[in-house]
């Protein structure tokens, strides 16, 4: 581990500062972002939706994500990323902006349009990071992207919360969000892109043009028809599993424990601070593991599997302290092992594409998970864990079907002659 951080710290000043500005850039985007998630769909209500138009509504978002990201991660891989990711951020910062200034549904819904298509500056950040670094470091600084990422994600609803306790404390929200993406923006631009960044984007340019200079369509069809299946397989199973058992937290603990929603809230602060902190784990981890990432995928998955099926179970609520503690961990391992053996078995030089393609799936499981617990919470108050632990399961055997055809770095192997 200490190598490790040697090795990291060893680069040029300027590469190791670029690093650590991504870092600050990730905080930023999920501080400004968090800030509205919570109050959209009481905004839209109160411009007079329905509950079922609420929803549809603010689902235009899931949808628009569904379709984009692999197209503008691919786009990301052919322009480079200073461009694509100031383009993302300037357009996002215009959504937040409109949506500033929405006195009617209709013009929510087109608030929402450019951030729905061009929210995709997190993953050009992981992108340009899996650029910078080699396979052996890169778990360590997606930890630590992630872990700064989480914070923002932490705080910004404070200050959301905060600034809507005053008059127009929304269209106050939005505008603050829009500046926080212009800064975000500005500090992208005046990042000190030196001439190794240089040479990595002139480098992924000429692999595009050695290419026949693929377009985006050329490019995602390549992984679509890759041996991923398997890998985006068992992040659509876990991305349902994990929504699942976030869907109905509060209401299921205040009708099996009678708690009230704001110790509720304190707890899911307690876990989101641990996640956070977990981020900082996985680079220990990875070395504990000697960089086998599917066997260190297999057992986050297993664990997390484990501790859904403890909390829908959970006799008590010290229970469900316990399960949560270990589930923030367990959870943050688990995404950076996924996304790390994507870009394994795909190649870092459709790095954008790759990730932009992870996070498809991912919303698949956005619009499939509110559906599922619905269904689920028909049942009974446990139901939507309880599916979870199912699809868990059905991740698993995946796993421990298909591993025998991986080797230690999660690629397919080569059959022997």
């Amino acid at each position: 581990m200490y190598c490790l951080k040697c090795r990291i710290f060893q680069r040029p000043l300027r590469q190791t500062g670029f690093i650590q500005c991504m870092y600050v850039v990730g905080f930023m985007d999920l501080f400004g972002v968090s800030m509205i998630i919570p109050l959209l769909s009481h905004h839209v209500k109160s411009l007079g939706a329905t509950p079922t138009v609420a929803g549809i509504v603010v689902s235009t978002y899931g949808v628009l994500q569904l379709f984009s990201s692999t197209v503008v991660g691919s786009w990301s891989d052919v322009v480079g990323r200073r461009y694509s990711m100031l383009t993302c951020l300037l357009l996002s910062s215009l959504g937040y902006a409109l949506l500033g200034m929405s006195t009617s549904i209709t013009l929510f819904v087109l608030a929402r349009i450019p951030v729905g298509l061009f929210k995709h500056s997190l993953s050009i950040c992981r992108a340009l990071l899996s650029d910078l670094v080699t396979e052996t470091e890169r778990p360590l600084v997606m930890g630590r992207f992630n872990a700064a990422s989480s914070v923002g994600f932490i705080l910004g609803p404070v200050v959301g919360g905060y600034l809507t306790e005053h008059e127009g404390g929304f269209y106050t929200s939005s505008f603050a969000c829009a500046t926080i993406f212009l800064l975000n923006a500005g500090l992208v631009w005046m990042l000190p892109w030196s001439d190794a960044l240089s040479r990595m984007d002139t480098n992924s340019g000429a692999k595009s043009k050695q290419n026949g200079a693929e377009p985006a369509n050329h490019r995602i069809h390549a992984v679509a028809s890759s041996d991923m299946w398997d890998v985006f397989l068992v992040r659509l199973l876990m991305a349902v599993a994990i929504m699942l058992y976030y869907s109905n937290f509060s209401l299921a603990l205040e009708e099996r424990f009678a708690l009230k929603p704001k110790v509720t809230g304190y707890l899911i602060s307690y876990s989101s601070m641990l996640g956070a902190l977990a981020g900082c784990l996985v680079g220990p981890v990875t070395q504990l593991y000697d960089g086998d990432m599917p066997a260190l995928l297999l057992h986050s998955t297993l664990l997390t599997c484990t501790l859904i099926f403890l909390y829908a179970t959970a006799p008590s609520v010290w229970q469900v302290v316990l399960t949560s503690t270990f589930f923030a961990i367990s959870t943050t391992i688990g995404r950076t092992c996924i996304t790390d053996l994507e870009l394994r078995r795909g190649g870092t030089q459709a790095s954008g594409t790759l990730i932009g393609a992870g996070q498809s799936v991912t919303a698949v499981g956005r619009v499939l998970a509110p559906l599922l617990s619905g269904l689920a919470q028909e049942v009974s108050p446990c139901g939507p864990p309880s599916l979870g632990v199912v699809l868990a399961l059905a991740a698993v055997l995946v796993l421990l079907l298909r591993m025998p055809k991986w080797d230690s770095k999660g690629r397919a192997k080569t059959p022997k002659l």
